[in-house]
C-alpha cells in the first residue's frame, strides 16, 4: 500500500479532511504530490519533525505551524498531537507515531474534532503496524 492510500483512508473517515500528508520523524516526505496531498516543502517537513521529536511546542507557539506555505496559529497540543488554525483557511492537525507524522487539513467551517479523530485513528493504525 502506498502512503497516499493512507491519506485517502483518512479522508474516507472524515469529509472535512480535504488534504493530508505523511512525513517521517526524520523529516522525509512519505506521500507524493496529488490533489488530496498537502504540498509540504522539505524545509517545512524538517521543522515539523524536529519539533514533534523534541515535543518543544513552544516553537509552534512562537512561530506558528507552517505547512504548504501557510502559517497556522498554534491552538493546543497534547503528548503526540498538535492543532492549529488559520482564519479563512481552516485548521491543521498533526499526530506523531513511532516513525511518522500524520498531517491533515480541515476545510474552513468544517468540524476540526472529526478531523482530529480521523488523524488519530490513522496514526494509531500506523503505530500498531510498526510505524
Amino acid at each position: 500500500m502506498s502512503w497516499n492510500a493512507y491519506v485517502k483512508n483518512l479522508q474516507s473517515r472524515c469529509k472535512f479532511a480535504d488534504q493530508c500528508a505523511i512525513i517521517g520523524l526524520d523529516g522525509s516526505i512519505w506521500t507524493t504530490v496529488e490533489d488530496c496531498v498537502i504540498s509540504i516543502t522539505a524545509e517545512e517537513a524538517m521543522t515539523i519533525a524536529h519539533i514533534m521529536n523534541t515535543q518543544d511546542y513552544s516553537q509552534f507557539q512562537s512561530n506558528g505551524i507552517t505547512i504548504g506555505g501557510l502559517k497556522y496559529t498554534f491552538l493546543r497540543s497534547n503528548e503526540k498531537a498538535v492543532y492549529g488554525k488559520k482564519c479563512n483557511h481552516g485548521g491543521i492537525s498533526l499526530q506523531s507515531t513511532n516513525k511518522a507524522i500524520v498531517i491533515s487539513h480541515c476545510i474552513e467551517g468544517g468540524q476540526q474534532g472529526k478531523v482530529n479523530d480521523a488523524v488519530f485513528k490513522v496514526a494509531e493504525y500506523l503505530e500498531q503496524n510498526g510505524y
